[in-house]
């Protein structure tokens, strides 16, 4: 899936909502977790199901449903299966048994499993694989780093492992990698320092909590022209005459083999090419 910005809202705010049709992310996620009080959960889902039923929004619709185990987390199911939702953000998976029984229960959407406790951290290949329907891994910055009792890193150091797991164990199941939230969301210079460190480990996007966060998102995690660049010279030589068929060539003094030109065909592919 393309999600290289992931944009959450709270569904009990009707002006987030409006709002987020006229906005570029690749995904709006209308958040239904810890976004909105308990006593406003019941609102907050009414006014999900009624976005899912308009429609009209610019980007790709999800919603975020209650975790699994909370009271509210059944009837969230039930009522975005019913307005039709193609797209179900669920929150602290720490099993495949989660994300098959939502997929069961909403038949018609694509998954989202965040990664947000230490017990996921150690079966994320069993979530990542759990079900033709998960599209994606989000990694659950805020509560991973609490339940973890880690301490406060400008580069998140004590999460660097478990950043790159996570990477790892989305491309073994061959589905998309989405970073975690960036809470400073003012702090614009530390933003694109994290979106590139993310980029670096190979995530696909970012998980968002403000607007002005997008364009820098959408441009972290799109190939440089310069990439592009370099990708179509790598497929024209392994399309020269003389080439084709040949496991390894070289191409402005560096060796190629043929993951070289795997990689280029998917960055060429990232970038609508």
């Amino acid at each position: 899936m393309r999600a290289r910005s992931v944009l959450f809202l709270p569904a009990s705010s009707p002006r987030a909502m409006e709002k987020a049709r006229t906005l570029d992310c690749d995904v709006a996620v209308l958040d239904l977790e810890d976004a909105v009080a308990p006593d406003r959960k019941e609102d907050a889902r009414a006014a999900a199901v009624d976005a899912v039923r308009s429609g009209g929004l610019a980007p790709r619709l999800g919603v975020r449903v209650n975790g699994a185990g909370t009271p509210w987390h059944a009837d969230d199911l039930a009522a975005l299966a019913a307005a039709g939702c193609d797209l179900i953000v669920l929150p602290k998976v720490e099993d495949a048994a989660t994300a098959v029984r939502a997929a069961g229960a909403v038949p018609q959407a694509r998954l989202i499993a965040m990664i947000e406790t230490p017990v996921a951290l150690f079966r994320l290949t069993e979530i990542a694989g759990a079900h033709a329907a998960l599209d994606a891994l989000m990694f659950g910055v805020n509560d991973l780093a609490a339940a973890l009792g880690t301490g406060a890193s400008d580069d998140r150091e004590p999460l660097k492992p478990w950043l790159a797991a996570t990477v790892a164990a989305a491309r073994a199941c061959g589905v998309a990698a989405i970073d975690g939230v960036y809470n400073r969301h003012q702090d614009d210079d530390g933003f694109g320092r994290e979106c590139a460190q993310g980029a670096l480990y190979g995530f696909d996007g970012k998980s968002l909590i403000h607007p002005r966060q997008i364009a820098a998102a959408n441009a972290a995690f799109s190939p440089s022209p310069d990439a592009v660049s370099r990708a179509r010279a790598v497929v024209a030589a392994f399309d020269a005459p003389g080439a084709q068929g040949r496991g390894a060539i070289s191409l402005d003094g560096e060796m190629l083999e043929r993951l070289h030109l795997e990689a280029a065909r998917r960055t060429l592919a990232k970038a609508g090419k």
